[in-house]
């Protein structure tokens, strides 16, 4: 495997992210989003202002950009309980999105992503890590419960364009050991 590598993104890969994200998003949820769903997916100004927070990271294969990890402290909507109330640790409670590319899949680049944003967010004072994952993406999920992260038995059902797309919050600490 030729170098790899987690940088911070910036604007110079904005092109890149917003293509991995779409060509990926159409390939894996093809069956799950309709298409008018798929082709409206964020804008490029809504990643333009994650990645100049610098709550992008992207993973790297050479001369490539094969991957990324959105991680940033939770909203309080996304860590709240199904009745409402916040969980004591809230405040600590970061939420990730992690998204390899199918082709550069199985090469450890999304492992390395969350342990490097871990390491980061660990930094911040996040104890806890959140995720959504829809739950039809056994890849996803499978790819979550290796870090130790399960199902903590919040379900949320999203409007995607008049289908509904149920999704399930996974959660676990923040802590990734990476293979030496």
């Amino acid at each position: 495997m030729a170098d790899a590598g987690v940088h911070t993104a910036t604007a110079a890969d904005l092109s890149e992210i917003v293509r991995i994200h779409r060509e990926t998003w159409r390939l894996a949820y093809a069956e799950l989003l309709p298409p008018e769903v798929l082709d409206a997916l964020d804008t490029d100004e809504a990643w333009a202002l994650a990645v100049q927070s610098g709550a992008v990271l992207k993973a790297t294969e050479g001369e490539w950009v094969v991957g990324f990890v959105v991680a940033s402290k939770a909203p309080d909507e996304e860590v709240a309980m199904a009745d409402g109330s916040l969980p004591e640790d809230a405040a600590t409670t970061a939420l990730l999105s992690v998204l390899v590319e199918p082709r550069w899949g199985r090469r450890g680049h999304g492992t390395r992503l969350v342990a490097e944003a871990v390491r980061r967010l660990h930094e911040t004072g996040a104890t806890r890590g959140i995720a959504w994952v829809p739950e039809a993406d056994k890849a996803s999920r499978n790819f979550y419960e290796r870090l130790g992260w399960t199902g903590d038995g919040t379900v949320r059902t999203l409007d995607a364009g008049g289908r509904p797309l149920r999704e399930v919050r996974v959660s676990g600490p923040l802590e990734v050991r990476l293979a030496d």
